[in-house]
């Protein structure tokens, strides 16, 4: 896929389901209000885990068009990306995602958010691994499946992983 293809299809996936997961749910859950009593250090902090959460999906969503395809499994890379957040993590994604929802629950002061967090990370891990990471296996075979075992899929390394050239 061209460039400019990916880069908008990228751009329409990213507001349709990330916009969707981290935005349109916590909104319907919370309709963003942070109650009057709330103390600055959690506005704060949830404000800093909100934007931190929301840098790795949008750094990885670069990183694929970069690579000339989208995140989407219906017009994927040629090559795997194990650049940027994915050298730490197998998916920044959902994890960043994950964590700004997190973000939302501290600052709207909501449980709801925790465990719609909590039913989210359930259905993507199921996701994951039922459906994503064997399309990926079948795709690029030995070097996913060295990835896989170099890269965590939810806990995060210290340090970069450098795929053997």
């Amino acid at each position: 896929m061209r460039t400019p293809a990916a880069a908008i299809s990228s751009a329409a996936f990213f507001v349709v389901a990330p916009g969707t997961f981290v935005g349109l749910g916590p909104w319907l859950i919370t309709h963003w209000q942070v109650p009057g009593s709330t103390p600055w250090w959690r506005i704060v902090v949830g404000a800093v885990l909100i934007v931190v959460g929301l840098v790795p999906p949008v750094h990885a969503f670069v990183e694929f068009v970069k690579a000339g395809g989208t995140p989407m499994p219906i017009a994927p890379t040629q090559r795997l990306v194990v650049t940027g957040f994915n050298r730490y993590i197998r998916n920044p994604m959902y994890f960043g995602l994950l964590i700004a929802i997190l973000g939302q629950a501290l600052l709207f002061g909501s449980w709801w958010l925790v465990l719609y967090a909590a039913i989210g990370w359930i259905i993507t891990a199921s996701f994951v691994r039922w459906y994503e990471e064997p399309t990926l296996v079948r795709t690029y075979g030995e070097q996913y499946e060295e990835y896989r075992r170099n890269v965590g899929a939810w806990i995060p390394r210290l340090t970069p992983w450098m795929p053997v050239a």
